[in-house]
């Protein structure tokens, strides 16, 4: 489907022919309309071969159940940039980036194994504190009774300060990790994308990686510390990586560390301020920002979708999926399934199974940070709630022109005095 520009998106979802229906155009996500196609990708075709897309033929999966056996079936899905990848448009050839992300195992095993110590309960623990104290600082300092960027103040804020945390890298150039995370995840087509072709983007990542290999190299020499480049110079699996695998490595965490909780900080505000009752019923009880994170992270599902390689022929129910075939699984449209999720297009702070959602992915490749990604969100919610902040939303957030990350560029919002 190649839509004119012009085109109302919402209208176009269900009129389109369904041998012409392919939900992988970014502008779905950018003009928010991306709900109707995948409603009707449940209903009508839950399981739909897409045979011409600008990314080449591919299987486009809609219905949670399906998802699940797509992800846990990683023996038949390959996740390796050596098939393509993660996205759905495939790694650069000569260009790949590869991280345990994009691999297989064994490869994939030992490296997360090696990188796992970073977010494990005791480091959760000692960053706690700091968490605390930093969100504090940030909502402390926003403006009363005038309009402002929430994305800008509160979310790239908390989020640039925990990636200078988690790299230990200095706080007062922590604006940089955020400008090289959108650069290294941007789609080229995008009307405001800092890079335009694979290879000034290839560029830039190799800068980043020579940056932060000085502090690898540095931090190689001392005692092993908290910090992921810390973790990565001592670890056996990791410490003779090549700069090339440095890079993807450093990039994976500086992405996956970034958008996750960055986009879901603005995102529960956005779905609360579209379910006021429901923010009524936070006010009153503090105590549901247990099962509110969870639920914010369903509502905004920030990855949209990640892709596998079938490595050998499959039937998923009834479909033949042959050796080669690109397979899309949809996130956001899983987390909408209304045959695995009561009221899924509603936003319900006490929802009585909260975790059943698919944001952090499952089986091997299962979010790593996910307990970093709740504790972030629950610290800045408790803080909210605690200084009972009357934020009103003024505007329809924007997004990004992104089929892979549910991005939120800006929401415009303003804070009663």
């Amino acid at each position: 489907m190649n839509a004119p520009v012009d085109v109302d998106l919402r209208t176009l979802a269900n009129t389109v022919p369904l041998d012409q229906f392919d939900p992988s155009d970014p502008r779905i996500f950018y003009e928010d309309a991306w709900q109707p196609w995948f409603e009707r990708h449940r209903r009508e075709a839950p399981i739909h071969y897409v045979k011409d897309s600008p990314y080449g033929p591919y299987w486009s999966i809609a219905k949670y159940k399906d998802i699940v056996q797509v992800e846990v079936n990683h023996k038949i899905f390959s996740s390796s940039d050596e098939v393509g990848g993660i996205m759905i448009n495939d790694a650069p050839k000569g260009l790949e980036r590869t991280s345990f992300i994009r691999m297989d195992p064994p490869e994939h095993d030992q490296q997360r194994r090696e990188v796992s110590s970073t977010v494990n309960p005791i480091t959760l623990a000692q960053m706690e504190g700091l968490i605390r104290e930093r969100t504090n600082m940030v909502l402390d300092k926003l403006p009363r009774n005038e309009a402002f960027n929430w994305v800008e103040h509160v979310s790239i804020e908390l989020t640039s300060m925990m990636l200078a945390t988690l790299f230990d890298y200095p706080i007062e150039d922590k604006a940089q990790l955020i400008r090289w995370s959108d650069m290294f995840i941007a789609d080229l087509k995008a009307p405001d994308a800092p890079v335009k072709t694979e290879e000034e983007r290839y560029a830039k990542q190799m800068e980043f990686t020579e940056h932060m290999n000085a502090y690898w190299l540095d931090r190689a020499k001392k005692p092993k510390s908290f910090d992921v480049i810390s973790i990565l110079a001592h670890g056996e699996a990791t410490k003779n990586m090549t700069m090339r695998e440095k890079m993807g490595v450093l990039i994976l965490f500086l992405v996956g560390g970034n958008d996750t909780t960055r986009n879901s900080m603005t995102g529960g505000l956005i779905g609360l301020s579209q379910f006021p009752d429901q923010f009524r019923k936070l006010r009153e009880n503090p105590e549901l920002t247990t099962s509110l994170i969870p639920e914010i992270v369903r509502w905004q599902t920030p990855v949209i979708h990640m892709r596998r390689t079938a490595v050998a022929d499959f039937d998923l129910r009834g479909h033949q999926i042959k050796s080669g075939d690109k397979v899309v699984i949809w996130y956001i449209s899983g987390n909408r399934d209304e045959d695995q999720i009561v009221d899924a297009n509603k936003f319900i702070v006490d929802r009585v199974r909260p975790r059943e959602h698919m944001s952090f992915g499952f089986g091997i490749h299962r979010c790593l940070g996910n307990r970093l990604a709740e504790m972030q969100l629950k610290t800045l919610w408790d803080e909210v709630l605690r200084r009972d902040l009357k934020i009103e939303v003024l505007d329809k957030p924007v997004y990004a022109y992104s089929n892979f990350l549910h991005a939120v560029r800006s929401l415009p919002v303003r804070i009663a005095g």
